[in-house]
């Protein structure tokens, strides 16, 4: 019998050079880490980072590990939760991957560079990168892609983030080829998180970022210390993790085909709004209808967008009581666009939210049931206007896409915004600069005073 998907992967985790690495996946991996920390910089100020801070201190006490963002320290497990819940909790973070593969690898990639034997360099850690997010992504194709999974009530930020995680983890440990099979297998034991969070609203959203980042480190280190993890994880037999996690049929051939060919960071997307990534194509479209046209909030008759059952269920909702549940409603993404000119974090707030304008809006929104449309980036948008022009824009690629990707100052302008949330803008600046040089750095290690704050 020859070697199963996961012992492949595995084999491939241990023996890939950083030298196999095409020049624009660097350069791309390099925009993604440093969009990911500015999202978790930010997200140290949120209500989800605070309260897991405090919930893990209370539990274990202070460690060595940075906080980022804070003067707090917790252990590298500990580390890796709360980093991974700060990166994802304002909706800031890539997407494309696992499905945000840049808040659970970048968090467990950084902590294992606390428990590293030696010194890593900056191209190492970077490979390492890449790889979480080509496993974590492999392990989603696996299943079809995004909706079936999603669809079937798996967020898959967690339940494929942590082999993900455990990849770069793995990568950062040096661990031997058998430690690296083991820590994917392992990784399956860890895998979790489900939807029930948008009916109301709560927080758990955030955490399954964390709890893939922590997952996959406690993988990797399992894994170091002679834990064994079952080498047909993948494989159609009873308890495997395609077959356990799966309601329609899987496609386990993708966990390596072109592996080491083509590498899916590069399919990955940086996100320009503060909200879920199946709102921006509608946001877009609003957006360019404003460049072109004058639209007054209260001159709107109705809004209507067309969307299919599946987007319209996760993302049609109008409660914007909570934060969780206003960046995963497409009425209050585009009402925003509308009101205040943008769809940013600062749109989020509780007072914009509030606010008397965007609430009127908000219940002009239509969404209407399209099965012929079979994704976000095809949602038809209409803005009937009380004069009688009606506003039609086709969607396109949403901005932020590898097709549209968000230019170099834009990148550095929402870096900026987000890192000076908690840094002195000259340490944000450093930081965004060590990011963009990675490859060049002789200790990724580095990152780690920067991403603290001062005391």
């Amino acid at each position: 019998m020859g070697a199963t998907h996961a012992e492949m992967l595995g084999d491939f985790v241990h023996d890939v050079a950083f030298d196999a690495l095409p020049a624009a996946t660097v350069a791309k991996t390099k925009r993604h880490v440093m969009d990911t920390l500015g999202a978790a910089l930010a997200g140290a100020t949120s209500e989800e980072a605070r309260r897991a801070r405090a919930a893990l201190a209370a539990c274990d006490g202070p460690g060595a590990t940075p906080l980022w963002g804070t003067t707090e320290r917790l252990s590298p497990r500990n580390a890796a939760l709360v980093n991974g819940i700060a990166a994802h909790a304002f909706e800031l973070d890539d997407t494309g991957g696992c499905d945000h593969s840049g808040a659970v690898v970048l968090p467990a990639a950084i902590a294992a560079l606390d428990l590293a034997a030696a010194p890593v360099s900056g191209r190492e850690f970077l490979l390492a990168v890449v790889l979480g997010y080509d496993v974590g992504r492999r392990v989603l194709e696996a299943f079809g892609g995004y909706k079936p999974h999603n669809e079937a009530g798996w967020h898959s930020t967690g339940t494929c983030g942590v082999f993900g995680a455990a990849a770069a983890v793995a990568r950062i440990l040096r661990l031997d080829r058998g430690q690296c099979r083991a820590a994917l297998g392992i990784a399956a034991s860890g895998a979790s998180g489900i939807w029930a969070f948008i009916h109301d609203g709560t927080m758990t959203k955030r955490l399954h970022a964390g709890r893939a980042a922590e997952g996959g480190l406690l993988a990797g280190v399992l894994a170091q210390r002679g834990i064994t993890g079952p080498a047909r994880i993948f494989d159609d037999v009873w308890g495997g993790f395609l077959k356990s996690y799966a309601h329609k049929p899987v496609d386990p051939d993708a966990l390596t085909r072109d592996l080491g060919r083509k590498w899916r960071v590069d399919i990955a997307a940086i996100k320009p709004y503060a909200s879920c990534r199946d709102t921006h194509c509608a946001v877009d479209a609003v957006g360019r209808l404003l460049a072109r046209e004058a639209i007054a909030a209260d001159a709107v008759e109705r809004i209507e967008v067309r969307a299919n059952d599946f987007l319209i269920g996760m993302v049609g909702g109008r409660d914007v009581a909570t934060l969780p549940a206003a960046q995963m409603s497409l009425p209050y993404a585009v009402s925003a666009r509308i009101v205040f000119g943008s769809a940013g974090l600062s749109s989020y707030a509780p007072e914009k939210r509030g606010d008397a304008r965007v609430r009127r809006l908000l219940e002009r929104v239509t969404l209407v049931r399209d099965p012929a449309i079979l994704g976000s980036d095809r949602s038809v948008v209409s803005i009937f206007m009380g004069d009688g022009r009606r506003l039609d824009e086709p969607t396109r690629i949403p901005l932020g896409a590898p097709d549209n990707p968000v230019d170099d100052a834009g990148l550095e302008a929402k870096f900026r915004e987000l890192a000076t949330m908690v840094l002195p803008t000259s340490r944000a600046g450093d930081l965004a600069r060590a990011a963009l040089d990675l490859d060049r750095m002789a200790n990724a290690g580095d990152l780690r005073a920067l991403l603290a704050a001062e005391r």
